[in-house]
């Protein structure tokens, strides 16, 4: 128990991953600088000439300049008190497209 191979206290308690419950202004500009990005993208593929369903729909999305900060950075959760959560608790959430959340919302 005492050793050098002791368990740590989030092991202990079954704490695995530490996620911050909001993001820090680097990790905000990242997200920033992430959907334009694909902003760049989108309208690349526009100009070029190519006509498909996804680029349909894509055009359809707000751009980064049109989306209030409560979209960049949260998503809506019909689990959480505030239906209300960080984006960085959904998994994967650097390569989904979550820019549409439900009316009201």
């Amino acid at each position: 128990m005492f050793g050098a191979f002791r368990p740590s206290q989030p092991s202990m308690v079954g704490l695995l991953w530490k996620t911050p419950w909001k993001l820090s202004r680097t990790r905000k500009a990242n997200v920033r600088s992430r959907l334009k990005l694909v902003d760049s993208v989108i309208d690349a593929v526009k100009e070029s000439g190519v006509e498909c369903a996804a680029l349909t729909k894509a055009l359809q999305l707000p751009k980064e300049h049109e989306m209030p900060a409560r979209d960049k950075y949260t998503v809506f959760s019909r689990h959480v008190k505030g239906y209300r959560k960080g984006i960085h608790k959904v998994p994967k959430w650097t390569r989904m497209t979550l820019r549409t959340n439900p009316k009201g919302f």
